[in-house]
């Protein structure tokens, strides 16, 4: 069993920063971090960042610049750090994982809104 927590979200104002974080807890054997995806009310959910094994990274045009993502294998963690913040970045933030299987695993979510 795998559990991927996610935790750092909130209310900020836009251009604030915040920094997400995925704690990854289990049976980690073969298991890989990969990356963020959000999900704002009535639409779909997007990939908003992903890493690589190698520790190369995508992210999606609207936060290209502004968001990046890391991870320490360590310490089975995930981090998303996001700057300037808009008003259009308010979702559900979910991390992700996957294993050799190609099985994906998800965490419960956690909320960033961003508002005046």
């Amino acid at each position: 069993q795998v559990q991927l927590v996610e935790s750092g979200g909130g209310l900020v104002q836009p251009g604030g920063s915040l920094r997400l974080s995925c704690a990854a807890s289990g049976s980690l054997l073969s298991i890989s971090l990969k990356g963020w995806y959000r999900q704002a009310p009535g639409e779909q959910r997007e990939l908003v960042a992903t890493i690589t094994n190698g520790g190369n990274t995508n992210y999606a045009d609207s936060v290209k610049g502004r968001f990046t993502i890391s991870r320490d294998n360590a310490k089975n963690m995930m981090y998303l750090q996001m700057n300037d913040l808009k008003p259009e970045d308010t979702a559900v933030y979910y991390c992700y994982a996957r294993n050799v299987m190609a099985r994906t695993y998800w965490g419960q979510g956690t909320q960033v809104a961003v508002s005046t």
